[in-house]
């Protein structure tokens, strides 16, 4: 063997054994990040901080973790939809409370922030294993409420939450209404070798073209795009271009998966939207498109929108008017932001 090919064997086999290290020291905390840096790991604020109605929930996984979790009560009362709603991986629920108060004023719902374990004030250290078991117990506590609309909870999930939700939609057809997703990853192996490229040959997704002998290292795949194609749910997939993490591509073979199987699934991009901002970058948009896919997909004689202010600007845009959501998502360009003041939450760890 000459001395150059020597040397690339060598080399090769240096990176395959940094990665390994890598994979096997670090991957969890590069994966999950409950505290973001210069913050504390408990809650800076409490939903009272903008006036919400809240009650403080605990649970118990089945393997016996402690959870903590926030039920936001929209106030006036209403039997209108539940938003589960699952955070992404940096931070806790309480960084999440500013988006999460505009979500129940524009779609009049209730919201459950669950903390994941090793999250916030829950026990525990975070896995894909032990999530997936939290965010039944989340599932669980709710459907077993006697003020929430059991045949009408919907899963909101951003980033890794949108895993984490699909995961459970999956796992529970009859017991979830439909599946909100945005800036979802298509896996961990594919996001690997984005945040950390020198192993992009030894670890991937399907798409790779690497010899991916790393994959087995890795603890929490969480490999949505294995997932999504067998949701049964009506889905909507929520895609900011301008995505800075999560390559805006991954939304897009998401949407492809699922919709070979699933005639019930909707797409929408934002050409602004960033990884975390989407929501306020898009402004009425983006609240316009998930109140016309709840309204069609999760309908109930009491959720109506006579009384928003958006429907007063746009006469047009009445969800149900014809029975078809794609036009009338695609006709409502709103100009301007209802939010309110103050930054779109998270940071540059989230995904």
């Amino acid at each position: 063997m000459t001395s150059w090919m020597k040397a690339l064997a060598y080399g090769a086999g240096g990176i395959a054994v940094v990665g390994m290290a890598t994979l096997v020291a670090f991957q969890e905390r590069l994966v999950y990040v409950p505290v973001l840096p210069g913050l504390s790991r408990a809650y800076t604020i409490t939903p009272s901080r903008f006036h919400l109605d809240y009650e403080d929930v605990w649970l118990r996984s089945s393997d016996g973790v402690r959870l903590h979790a926030w039920f936001l009560k929209h106030s006036p009362p209403v039997l209108g939809p539940t938003i589960l709603f699952f955070q992404e991986n940096a931070g806790n629920i309480a960084h999440r409370l500013e988006f999460v108060r505009i979500m129940m004023q524009k779609l009049h719902c209730n919201v459950f922030m669950l903390s994941y374990r090793g999250y916030g004030a829950s026990d525990g250290y975070p896995s894909q294993h032990g999530i997936t078991k939290d965010a039944q117990a989340a599932l669980d506590h709710l459907c077993n409420r006697s003020d929430v609309d059991s045949s009408r909870i919907v899963i909101f999930g951003r980033s890794l939450g949108g895993a984490v939700g699909s995961v459970l939609a999956w796992n529970n057809p009859d017991k979830v209404s439909a599946l909100i997703l945005e800036n979802t990853f298509t896996s961990i192996l594919d996001m690997a070798g984005i945040m950390l490229p020198f192993l992009k040959w030894f670890i991937g997704g399907r798409g790779s073209k690497g010899p991916k002998v790393l994959n087995c290292l890795v603890r929490s795949p969480w490999s949505t795009i294995d997932v999504i194609g067998k949701i049964k749910q009506p889905i909507l997939f929520l895609s900011g271009l301008k995505d800075e993490l999560v390559p805006p591509s991954h939304m897009r073979v998401l949407y492809d998966k699922a919709a070979e199987h699933n005639n019930q699934c909707l797409f929408f991009d934002f050409p602004d939207g960033m990884h975390m901002d989407t929501w306020f970058s898009a402004g009425d948009r983006y609240w316009r498109t998930i109140q016309l896919f709840l309204h069609q997909y999760v309908q109930d004689s009491r959720l109506n929108f006579k009384d928003d202010p958006m429907e007063k600007e746009s006469t047009s845009h009445k969800a149900g008017q014809s029975g078809a959501f794609e036009p009338a998502a695609e006709a409502c360009q709103l100009t301007g932001s209802t939010c309110s003041s103050g930054q779109p939450d998270g940071s540059k760890y989230d995904f």
